[in-house]
């Protein structure tokens, strides 16, 4: 089984996915103390079963963390219907209220222009880190114009969120979990502040951002704010990790890199193979509402399972030579967006700024490569890497 704490695990968990599922499709996993389901079948199985959950339980002592379980307690990720079903309701119709389509040559000139300023960097320095000038900056410039906010304070909304889903990961000291909290507690009071400011001209009509719509709807303060905060933190730490994982394994596959520079067309399966080839979430949890077998694992009421979704991802049964990356391949059935209910509501979104930034960086920089080897987060749940050094040297 495999180990967290152990850095070659973190630096390539896909062997171990890979002996895991030789051995069978579900197992216990002392360490995470749940079952996880490691092929894809059973981890579509997980996603897709009525009966588990994403039953929230607080973060205790509740009074430590009021916060943090404010956000969640109402957020969409976190609840089961008839609450999801109003609440995706209402986001769902936001969203397909054109906000895609209205961003989309929005997307595509932030991504041009971030990438002129990282050829500009790699002209004056030599090399420059793609996260920090690309990759970061585009998903949240993105969210602050979703979100109808100052995209000045969007490196702050960062900050918040990454200190936020620290709390996602297994064994995390008890520090990082008081700045989860900290940053949990002003996120809530900046978005409160944002909600207000909008508050009349919304109820007037006037507002075409995605707060305005909400505010214009049913759902509570605390609901509108939790939904900010998510469409932040899963739009930012998914697209983030999907672009810096996706761009290193192209420059680490040349021929697959430069397939795309010849082969525009293959834009949107490009996509769907990096979400696929090094997923950004690995793992994602169901709680057992009853008694439910999963691929002949038995999950008693109350107890949890997760959705192995870096190891669904390579599971030769779906995917033809599924450690090899090929950003032609279709069909593509990924895991990468969830399925079932809980399908990802911001995927549309995701792929536009993915296809963004490929096309600008392969458009712009197409003698990219790597200048090092980049310095990968120490993390399991989230999978991405800290610095992504690229030069055109």
């Amino acid at each position: 089984m495999f180990d967290l704490a152990d850095p070659a695990f973190l630096a390539n968990p896909y062997p171990y996915f890979a002996d895991l599922r030789e051995r069978g499709e579900v197992h216990r996993h002392e360490g995470l103390g749940i079952a996880v389901a490691v092929s894809h079948a059973a981890s579509s199985a997980v996603l897709r079963h009525r009966g588990l959950g994403r039953i929230w339980q607080d973060a205790q002592p509740v009074e430590r963390f009021a916060s943090f379980n404010l956000l969640h307690r109402n957020s969409l990720l976190e609840n089961e219907p008839p609450a999801h079903t109003r609440l995706r309701r209402v986001i769902a119709g936001a969203f397909g209220r054109g906000h895609v389509q209205r961003l989309r040559p929005r997307v595509a000139e932030l991504a041009d222009g971030m990438v002129d300023k990282l050829a500009a960097e790699i002209a004056e320095t030599g090399s420059a880190d793609l996260l920090e000038h690309l990759a970061q900056p585009l998903p949240v410039a993105v969210i602050a114009e979703l979100l109808g906010v100052p995209i000045e304070d969007g490196p702050r909304m960062v900050v918040l969120s990454n200190h936020i889903v620290k709390m996602y990961e297994y064994g995390l000291a008890e520090d990082k979990r008081d700045a989860a909290e900290a940053a949990a507690a002003e996120f809530v009071e900046y978005l409160r502040g944002v909600a207000k400011q909008r508050a009349s001209s919304a109820l007037g009509g006037d507002g075409d951002d995605i707060v305005s719509d909400l505010l214009r709807s049913e759902l509570t303060e605390d609901e509108l704010v939790a939904t900010a905060v998510l469409l932040l933190m899963a739009g930012h730490e998914a697209t983030v990790n999907v672009i810096g994982n996706g761009v290193n394994a192209l420059l680490t596959h040349r021929d697959q890199w430069d397939r795309l520079l010849t082969s525009p067309d293959l834009l949107d399966p490009c996509v769907e193979e990096l979400i696929r080839y090094d997923a950004p979430l690995q793992l994602f949890e169901r709680t057992a509402t009853t008694d439910v077998e999963i691929a002949g694992f038995r999950v008693a009421e109350g107890e949890k399972i997760g959705a192995l979704l870096g190891s669904a991802a390579r599971d030769p049964k779906v995917f033809e030579r599924p450690d090899t990356l090929a950003i032609g391949r279709t069909p593509n059935a990924h895991l990468g967006f969830g399925m079932g209910i809980h399908y990802c509501v911001g995927a549309p979104l995701a792929r536009v700024e993915i296809a963004a930034a490929l096309n600008a960086l392969t458009t712009k920089l197409p003698g990219l490569r790597l200048a090092e080897e980049p310095e990968r987060r120490p993390e399991f749940v989230i999978r991405g890497l800290r610095s992504l050094p690229v030069t055109t040297r």
